[in-house]
């Protein structure tokens, strides 16, 4: 949970370097927040079966964007890619693919661009 905090604390920082616990966890409480809230909204009749949207998952995700681009971001800079190619995400199926295998992969060793490696970083 704290790795989830921590990416909301750095809101709107597009620049350093963010290791995979950050991004994953962040990911997974993410995740685990928006079904948690899905099902609140369908309980309380808050959810559009139009839409398919509910109020506080909506909200959630609204708020959450930034954060979410941020981490995604400073996670490519670790790897030592721009936090730019986040756009191929916009390519069905294969942009999807091409992340993950980049937010799977080990920092970059070392220091690169994008800052010190967070591994090693002094905390």
């Amino acid at each position: 949970m704290n790795w989830f905090l921590l990416a909301l604390k750095k809101y709107t920082v597009f620049s350093g370097r963010a290791q995979r616990a950050e991004y994953w966890y962040f990911v997974l409480f993410y995740v685990l927040i928006s079904i948690g809230l899905s099902i609140i909204d369908g309980v309380v009749g808050t959810f559009d079966q139009e839409t398919e949207v509910g109020l506080l998952s909506g909200l959630f995700s609204l708020a959450t964007l930034l954060p979410s681009i941020a981490v995604g971001a400073r996670r490519l800079h670790d790897t030592g890619r721009s936090g730019w190619w986040l756009l191929i995400g916009f390519i069905p199926v294969i942009g999807a693919i091409v992340l993950i295998v980049f937010f799977v992969q080990d920092s970059a060793p070392g220091d690169n661009v994008y800052g010190p490696n967070p591994k090693t970083a002094p905390a």
